[in-house]
């Protein structure tokens, strides 16, 4: 006899179905595992005979044989071990045979009998529900399983013994309730940062059209500060936002206790971050910080710090906002839609331009160490700001600068005036400016005829690229936004250009 259940492999965030086959023949006792296994799955059989023991349920005398099909598909993970005790029991006669036909089962046993968590129970649901069937999954996964869809059937016991007595009808397991998680109010509030107007003017910009940022200074001048502040003013994830920032956390298992939030992510990985972690990667393919910080901040304190090589590989998810890991044996794509803010001192010595300040090493300590970011990753970033050192008079001031929520309510304003204009685009699925394409911003941005011709010797007398030509029209447009204008005028324009052209030395120096 051959009992069947469904489970799920990932491949990215997208789970593809695996059907787990149980046959119990005469023939040697014992347990085997066929169809592409890792080392967990293989496990598998030494914590699926211990969970059944421990349950009140006998291997039976026989050889038992699984085989989880595709065959030719890589199984990782040790979410298999409940799909394979439960095709198990349903070929020993101890749940129905019928009861998992519609359902996708995951779930890690314990030697015990009870179900662990495990990684991934979002888009297993989204899966199932693709594929019109419900879900079970462990206890500790079903707040985030609730989320794919209010009318889903999910099942989420603590044990083997409460999934066979649910079968049975002796016992029923109710539906678990989607988990919502308080958003984190630790960022702190732009209110506590005294002075650096042209620094927070251009962080509202940055939030307002989801643009880079690069913040340049000596130390102590307050720039992680800045950065650690832009949560506080940007908008919270839309629904669609908020389901896919949920399945990479998910896969990566950084759900707390699988509730979901509306708080978009702030990733700041140390400056000793290897290509692996930031871009993702490993055994297993594992999404990493651009793919974490996806819809949300990617903040790089230090960042020449970072590897060249690092850095460089932002330049593919920067562009395309989609990070693909490409391996001997599989392909896998995440999304990566960040927006990255960078901050660095001016030099090794970090006071370069400093009043009465002379580098013993001259002009060379400034240009090594900002030519550690080359010139296709700056010409990446949209705005470019010098963050000078905070000066006695501006600490000294007795009422503090505009709160992050007066600022959070303009920013709101100029992301739904966007949201309203290219919805009205066909074919377009982006809402902010940063992510719009270039024939579209060149139509949406035209400049009055005064601002084309500033741009027109702008780009004449400084040699934009064409990528920094068309950044500069998205920072315009994103300007006019934030003052409720039509057209994209010269006042916005010549703003948006004081920006590029702020870290001119930089791109000469890289």
């Amino acid at each position: 006899m051959v009992a069947r259940c469904t489970t799920v492999a990932f491949q990215g965030i997208q789970a593809v179905p695996v059907d787990v086959q149980v046959m119990v023949a005469p023939g040697n006792v014992g347990m085997s595992i066929v169809g592409l296994a890792d080392k967990a799955v293989a496990e598998s059989r030494e914590r699926v005979q211990a969970a059944l023991h421990a349950s009140g349920l006998s291997m039976p005398p026989k050889k038992v044989t699984v085989n989880l099909a595709p065959a030719d598909l890589p199984k990782e993970g040790s979410h298999y071990d409940l799909p394979i005790a439960l095709a198990l029991m349903a070929a020993l006669g101890a749940v129905p045979g019928d009861a998992l036909d519609n359902y996708v089962v995951m779930g890690e046993l314990a030697l015990d009998g009870s179900i662990a968590g495990v990684n991934g129970a979002l888009p297993a649901a989204i899966g199932a529900n693709t594929l019109g069937k419900g879900l079970i999954c462990p206890a500790a996964s079903g707040p985030e399983a609730a989320w794919a869809d209010p009318e889903m059937d999910v099942l989420a016991p603590h044990s083997l013994i409460a999934m066979a007595n649910h079968f049975k009808g002796t016992q029923l397991l109710s539906r678990p309730l989607a988990g919502v998680r308080a958003n984190d109010k630790s960022h702190g509030d732009l209110a506590d940062i005294r002075g650096q107007e042209t620094a927070k003017r251009a962080l509202e910009i940055a939030a307002a059209g989801g643009h880079n940022l690069l913040l340049v200074g000596p130390p102590g001048s307050g720039k992680s500060m800045l950065a650690s502040r832009l949560p506080s003013i940007l908008p919270p994830l839309e629904p669609r936002e908020l389901l896919e920032v949920s399945m990479i956390a998910s896969i990566a298992g950084t759900l707390a206790d699988g509730r979901l939030s509306s708080a978009r992510p702030f990733r700041a990985p140390h400056h000793s971050a290897s290509m692996a972690a930031m871009v993702g990667g490993g055994l297993r393919a594992r999404p990493g910080e651009v793919s974490m910080a996806h819809n949300g901040v990617l903040f790089l304190d230090e960042c020449p710090e970072f590897t060249p090589q690092v850095l460089d590989s932002l330049r593919q998810p920067l562009e395309s906002g989609e990070t693909v890991i490409a391996r001997a044996n599989h392909r896998v794509s995440y999304p990566s839609r960040l927006q990255l803010i960078a901050a660095m001192n001016p030099c090794r010595c970090g006071m370069a331009g400093e009043p009465g300040h002379t580098c013993r090493r001259g002009a060379r300590c400034a240009a090594d160490y900002q030519a550690r970011l080359s010139g296709p990753l700056l010409d990446r970033i949209d705005l470019r700001v010098e963050v000078p050192a905070v000066s006695a008079s501006d600490l000294m001031k007795p009422t503090p600068g505009e709160a992050s929520e007066t600022v959070a309510n303009r920013v709101a304003k100029a992301r739904r005036i966007q949201a309203d204009r290219y919805q009205r685009i066909e074919n377009c699925d982006v809402r902010i400016n940063a992510q719009i394409s270039n024939t579209i911003i060149e139509h949406v941005a035209a400049p009055d005829q005064p601002g084309q011709t500033l741009l027109q010797e702008a780009a004449e007398a400084l040699k934009f690229s064409a990528r920094g030509y068309h950044r500069i029209l998205k920072v315009a447009r994103t300007l006019a936004d934030l003052d409720g204008a039509e057209t994209v005028g010269r006042i916005h324009l010549a703003e948006a250009i004081s920006y590029r052209t702020a870290g001119q030395r930089l791109t000469q120096a890289a």
